[in-house]
């Protein structure tokens, strides 16, 4: 029988529980699914992990084939020096779709231009009818699965989609660029800026005053991806002057986001509470069961993670 060692969030286990045990027995693996006091570390032979979790020395699990993340980012553990065993992102379609549909929400939110009737004190009856989506240009930085997922949707529905990554990639109907140049082509047609990239040495403040200053006056900003992505100064500063109309922001450097951050009391920023890809158990546990399942056959482990890159 298999030990599985759950070394997620402990206010998660009550969900992951039940989630787990019925992904484990459908997949048909005999499996005793365990917490960290309840077992000896050389005794696990697999990690269900998350970074908010009990584990951050991973050196005593001698056995333990692999480290199978709760999380679609694995920027906290991958440079974990103890981290010897095999890790694995999480890529499951609860994630995926919930990041299309909080992106979708958020584009169309601002493509029509909803807060102008949703808060409307005054009583305007303004009829000026927004642009068709196929006059809208929409651009995602990040071409990743959730990146690539998100373009895709928003292309579908007729929007001039241009997406960003540091390498080539191609997606049909995307207008995809790459690259430095790239990057200033791609922010010069967003008039709406979805963000879905990694947390690493080369996106960190990647949008600060100077690549603010390429969008077109008054764009929209949506971050889903990473809070260390923007420069919050500099976003704050061009929110003030109109170079920036209105930002959504789901993801901060400090979470839960302080009390008397300047977001919150901005009249032009939206926050949410780092909702949009959320794991959710029922499907992140068939991901994690099919993970064991195929390693136990002896079959390549999905969505491992290259640590010479980082992610």
């Amino acid at each position: 029988m298999l030990t599985i060692l759950y070394a997620g969030a402990p206010k998660m286990w009550p969900a992951y529980q039940p989630a787990l045990t019925t992904a484990l027995a459908e997949a048909g693996l005999p499996a005793r699914l365990v917490l960290p006091d309840e077992v000896a570390p050389n005794a696990v032979d697999y990690i269900v992990y998350a970074p908010t979790g009990p584990v951050q020395d991973f050196t005593p699990f001698t056995h333990a084939r692999a480290v199978l993340s709760l999380w679609a980012g694995v920027e906290r553990v991958v440079g974990n020096p103890t981290l010897s065993q095999p890790l694995c992102r999480m890529v499951d379609d609860g994630l995926e779709r919930g990041m299309i549909e909080w992106v979708t929400g958020h584009v169309l939110r601002a493509h029509l231009a909803m807060d102008r009737h949703i808060v409307n004190p005054d009583r305007i009856w303004d009829q000026t009818a927004p642009p068709l989506a196929r006059e809208r240009g929409v651009t995602v930085l990040g071409l990743g699965a959730l990146g690539a997922a998100c373009a895709t949707t928003l292309a579908g529905l007729g929007f001039q989609v241009t997406g960003w990554s540091r390498t080539p990639k191609s997606l049909p109907g995307i207008h995809c660029e790459s690259g430095p140049d790239g990057l200033r082509r791609a922010l010069k047609q967003a008039e709406i800026l979805v963000t879905i990239l990694p947390n690493t040495p080369e996106t960190t403040n990647l949008l600060n005053a100077e690549t603010l200053a390429l969008l077109p006056r008054g764009a929209t900003i949506l971050n889903p991806g990473r809070g260390t992505l923007i420069d919050d100064d500099a976003l704050l500063a061009a929110l003030d002057s109109g170079q920036v109309g209105q930002a959504t922001l789901d993801v901060f450097r400090i979470e839960p986001l302080p009390a008397d951050h300047p977001y919150w009391a901005h009249p032009r920023v939206t926050v949410t509470p780092h909702i949009a890809a959320e794991t959710r158990p029922a499907s992140a546990a068939r991901v994690i069961a099919e993970n064991i399942r195929r390693d136990q056959a002896g079959e390549p482990l999905m969505h491992l993670v290259d640590r010479t890159r980082g992610y």
